[in-house]
């Protein structure tokens, strides 16, 4: 599992965006209790921090420090520096487990195998994940080419299994159908740019260039945006759920 999170965790929890009802509202039902959930990459805790409204205990598992440092809190969320491949789990514990935007960076053999591991019967497992921003064509575009064209050589090889939707990884467990979600928020343009700074690939581009890209992009970027004080944000959710046989 890689980290490329930890230098920008402060940012990652402010900008980045959290999930929509309509995951829980489709989720729960299919759950026979509500006891344990392992939110697994949790990063700063915003799946987590939902699951935690519902469920008796969660875990939360992630490799930065630096992130659970920053992480959302409750008494029944229990944070731990531990990898996705290897935890310290019991068997059998969980009745749920997450990966939100995660998992693409998990080795997926060693991970499947400890959710056979610590998943309780016929538990289920959820990936999730979400696809680049739309706000309006002249935004797009102008994300879409700095998306491509400026930082593009500097996203990790991983990033092609969001931009194929999840749906080239291996997944052996008995997957269900799931709904068309879509995750929508208002964002100031300040949002945009401090979510910008949180992608991996600008971060990459920062330490081998010495210059943060997104900021050569913010004045285009401000007059696509127009005279809007919000825009509506929007982000199609990517959504794999399996039982766990």
């Amino acid at each position: 599992m890689k980290d490329n999170f930890s230098s920008v965790s402060d940012s990652y929890a402010k900008f980045r965006p959290n999930y929509p009802p309509a995951i829980f509202d489709f989720l729960y039902p299919l759950l026979h209790n509500k006891a344990c959930a392992w939110d697994c990459g949790t990063g700063n805790g915003q799946l987590a921090a939902e699951l935690a409204k519902d469920f008796i205990q969660v875990y939360a598992t992630d490799i930065s420090q630096s992130q659970l440092d920053h992480a959302k809190q409750a008494e029944n969320i229990h944070y731990s520096l531990q990898p996705a491949e290897r935890t310290n789990f019991e068997a059998s514990t969980f009745d749920l487990i997450t990966v939100a935007q995660a998992v693409h960076w998990f080795d997926f053999d060693q991970f499947y195998a400890e959710v056979r591991r610590v998943s309780k019967p016929n538990g289920l497992i959820a990936l999730l994940g979400y696809e680049l921003i739309h706000i309006t064509p002249e935004v797009d575009k102008v994300v879409r080419h700095f998306y491509k064209e400026i930082i593009g050589e500097f996203w990790d090889p991983e990033r092609r299994y969001l931009e194929q939707k999840y749906q080239t990884i291996p997944f052996p467990f008995r997957e269900l159908e799931t709904p068309e979600i879509y995750n929508i928020k208002l964002w100031h343009f300040e949002t945009l740019i401090g979510y910008l700074k949180t992608w991996s690939a600008v971060q990459h581009f920062i330490t081998a260039k010495g210059f943060d890209p997104v900021d050569v992009i913010e004045a285009e970027l401000r007059e696509a945006w127009g005279t809007a004080e919000v825009r509506k944000v929007s982000f199609p959710i990517l959504f794999r759920v399996g039982r766990v046989n």
